[in-house]
């Protein structure tokens, strides 16, 4: 069974930064792509970033220039920093990923950390 754990979250004033980590444990064979999204209430979610094991990254449009994503694969773990924060990037967000174990490929989720950004 594959956990996957975020922490990082909080209240942060418009403008300001937070680091988001999401720890990956478990009965795994490996870890491929790390990938986090975000949902705000009564909206979908959203993609943010991801990063694959060759270390290509991908970022939501309205994050490129603000959010770093990156990861430790020794650790298994992914990190998104992000500046300049904004009121409306108030959400839950959730990490993903993609890996093998003795049941085959799949996807995993975590719980969310809330990011709160208001002044």
């Amino acid at each position: 069974q594959v956990q996957v754990v975020e922490s990082g979250g909080g209240l942060v004033q418009p403008g300001g930064s937070l680091r988001l980590s999401c720890a990956v444990s478990g009965s795994y064979y490996r870890v491929y792509h790390m990938g986090w999204y975000r949902q705000a209430p009564g909206n979908q979610r959203e993609f943010v970033a991801s990063i694959s094991s060759d270390g290509i990254t991908n970022y939501g449009d309205s994050v490129k220039g603000r959010f770093t994503i990156s990861r430790d694969s020794a650790k298994n773990t992914v990190y998104l920093q992000m500046n300049s924060l904004k009121p409306e990037e108030t959400a839950v967000y959730s990490c993903n990923v993609q890996a093998t174990t003795a049941a085959g490929y799949g996807a995993y989720w975590g719980r969310g950390t809330q990011v709160t950004v208001s002044s």
